[in-house]
């Protein structure tokens, strides 16, 4: 699993015209390859009086699955460039349509190139990107005694508190980066003098609009 990448904030749409056509981009994280073409086939069916559903989306940590379609415009024009925004902006788990209703006026190869690729890129600054980390809740219990400074010292750190339950003991939930584990957790020992039970709990991705 990657500790960092970067992905669509999630669905969302966002229009803008060019010599009289409109080109509507349509954004969603998809993480398989069978959700990124239900999405794509959900499109076409909302805008099937359009000239143009055209796609393109990129799946997998390692970006393995990358596809893109012309739908019926010059090929090369349509579904590529879409897909080099997407490469360009290093996004994962990304797909996106672009519908385009034609207004009367052609754009020539390099015209259609451009405004697919403005669509798509106007539509991902509109929508949202987020940067997902990979975290390990960490979980720190200990004496009552230990409450006022452990809770000062993480609220100034690099750390983020998860939540704190108070029974027996009080007990810290932390989430901290992946790879940033036994750091903490010497941290946290030289903090409460050995005092402290550690352990480390579940493993997920926070999400941080950037």
């Amino acid at each position: 699993m990657l500790n960092k990448y970067l992905t669509v904030k999630g669905y969302g749409e966002h229009e803008i015209i060019i010599q009289k056509s409109r080109f509507i981009a349509h954004v969603q994280r998809a993480v398989t390859e069978d959700e990124a073409q239900s999405f794509i086939q959900e499109i076409k069916k909302k805008h099937r009086e359009a000239n143009h559903n055209c796609s393109a989306y990129m799946i997998g940590q390692q970006n393995q699955i990358q596809k893109a379609n012309d739908d019926g415009e010059p090929t090369g024009t349509a579904g590529i460039p879409m897909l080099e925004v997407l490469k360009k902006r290093d996004l994962k788990d990304t797909a996106v349509v672009v519908t385009r209703y034609f207004g009367g006026i052609k754009l020539g190869g390099g015209g259609l190139i451009r405004a697919y690729g403005k669509s798509v890129s106007e539509g991902l600054n509109a929508i949202g990107i987020v940067e997902r980390t990979l975290m390990c809740v960490m979980h720190a219990k200990m004496d009552y005694t230990w409450i006022g400074k452990v809770e000062n010292e993480l609220r100034s750190s690099i750390y983020e508190i998860k939540e704190i339950h108070y029974a027996d003991q009080v007990e810290f939930e932390v989430y901290v980066e992946e790879n940033q584990k036994t750091a903490y957790t010497e941290w946290m020992t030289e903090l409460t003098n050995g005092q402290a039970e550690i352990m480390e709990g579940e493993t997920l991705y926070l999400e941080k609009e950037i």
